[in-house]
């Protein structure tokens, strides 16, 4: 019989349980014990939670740790074109032989029981990361932090709380304490934690449970400042200053994720060439990503075209604030978004940037917002606006009213994924 590839298994793992998101550890320490805790052998963690820039700052550690020579597993998500992305063992994505392999592992084990589709990759992610060496291991959150499929390590080397915001309101909370609270229940008792930029009502509850825990604190404008001083980014802390070049990932908003990165490397024992990789090789795709080849360029020759997936109110100011920064130009958006999220709040910021958008609904996603839904928002926050049935033809409409456009395509990571897998 021929096996099965991942993408066959991993439509057979959607039907063990109806609901998508269901915040609970109780399936996962199930799975965990059937497999025989692979989580209890895993390289040291270094756990993440945060609203945003969770994957740049992994991806910048991941990137210092490995120019100091060190193999390191990390697991994100959502994926963008295919699973395999949130699965990187030792430095490389896992291979289709071994995630066949691993989930095939988790399904029977799990057998017929209820657990959602995130909590068992997560566990078939954890069995591939405790087979196969390495220094260390990075951990992304997939929601929340308390309840999240991740947070099942009694001991991780390091926790990081990026910055909180607004998001996910039905599932962590309608107040930002509440969504704080939800979030730093990753951290674990006496095991530092660095801490992002907060806003006073978020970081007030991360001290409260890092004081009840008795967790270290590595905290930006306590123990670490970063800024931007004549084109370079200096960072300090209490060992010292290093002076860097700026992160290569675009936008201000990533000075911040650099800071944070940083500080999580320098109390690893990284030095400064370790910290310097950090900012100037790290990639992580579809946050503001400059496309410059495949098909949907050549829609726009004489044009720039820009990818991004960020999807909350706080996304959008931090995209408003990189676009204010770029050479003056005619700015056109191409906008998909969940009816889940808080498009409004998200398109406010960018209405102040931007000469237009075009809505789209997000194919092959349930929860899409209506492109005229979308255009109806956009228009409501002072966007005019247009919808279209396609990215493709939203991009000729937009050629067709400004030859030399400026087009960033932006509103999900559901999105940018099919924008990255129709572009090639």
């Amino acid at each position: 019989m021929k096996p099965q590839n991942s993408d066959h298994i991993l439509a057979r793992m959607m039907a063990l349980h109806p609901k998508i998101i269901d915040l609970t550890l109780d399936r996962v320490w199930r799975l965990l014990a059937a497999l025989d805790h692979p989580e209890r052998a895993l390289p040291p963690v270094i756990h993440l939670a945060g609203t945003n820039g969770k994957g740049s700052t992994q991806a910048m550690i991941r990137a210092g740790l490995e120019a100091s020579g060190k193999r390191v597993h990390a697991y994100t998500s959502p994926h963008l074109a295919r699973f395999h992305e949130r699965i990187r063992l030792a430095g490389d994505l896992i291979t289709e032989e071994h995630l066949s392999a691993i989930l095939d592992e988790c399904y029977a084990k799990n057998g017929s029981d209820p657990i959602t589709y995130f909590e068992i990759t997560t566990c078939a992610a954890f069995l591939a990361f405790a087979r196969t060496p390495a220094d260390y291991t990075l951990l992304e959150t997939g929601l929340g932090g308390r309840l999240d499929a991740t947070n099942v390590i009694d001991t991780p080397a390091l926790t990081i709380l990026t910055p909180i915001s607004m998001d996910h309101e039905s599932y962590l909370g309608d107040t930002l304490p509440k969504i704080s609270a939800e979030k730093a229940g990753i951290l674990k008792r006496r095991v530092p934690c660095v801490v992002g930029p907060q806003d006073d009502a978020a970081m007030e509850v991360i001290e409260a449970t890092a004081a009840r825990l008795g967790a270290p604190l590595i905290a930006h404008g306590q123990h670490w400042h970063v800024t931007s001083e004549h084109g370079r980014l200096v960072y300090q802390d209490e060992t010292g200053l290093l002076d860097l070049p700026l992160p290569n990932l675009p936008g201000q908003h990533q000075y911040m994720n650099a800071g944070a990165a940083i500080a999580a490397l320098r109390f690893l024992g990284a030095d400064a060439d370790a910290c310097e990789a950090a900012v100037t090789t790290a990639f992580w795709p579809a946050r503001m990503q400059r496309l410059r080849t495949g098909p949907l360029c050549k829609i726009v020759p004489q044009g720039e075209l820009w990818l991004d997936g960020g999807h909350n109110p706080a996304a959008g100011m931090a995209l408003a604030e990189h676009l204010k920064s770029l050479p003056k130009r005619s700015t056109h958006l191409i906008c998909g978004m969940l009816n889940t999220k808080d498009a409004r709040g998200y398109m406010t910021p960018l209405a102040q940037v931007a000469d237009s958008l075009t809505a789209v609904s997000i194919p092959d996603e349930a929860n899409t917002l209506p492109a005229e839904t979308t255009a109806g928002i956009a228009e409501k926050v002072g966007l005019p606006a247009h919808t279209a049935a396609s990215v493709a033809q939203a991009l000729r409409d937009i050629v067709q009213r400004d030859p030399s456009p400026r087009v960033l395509i932006c509103g999900s990571l559901y999105l940018a994924g099919h924008v990255l897998r129709s572009n090639g």
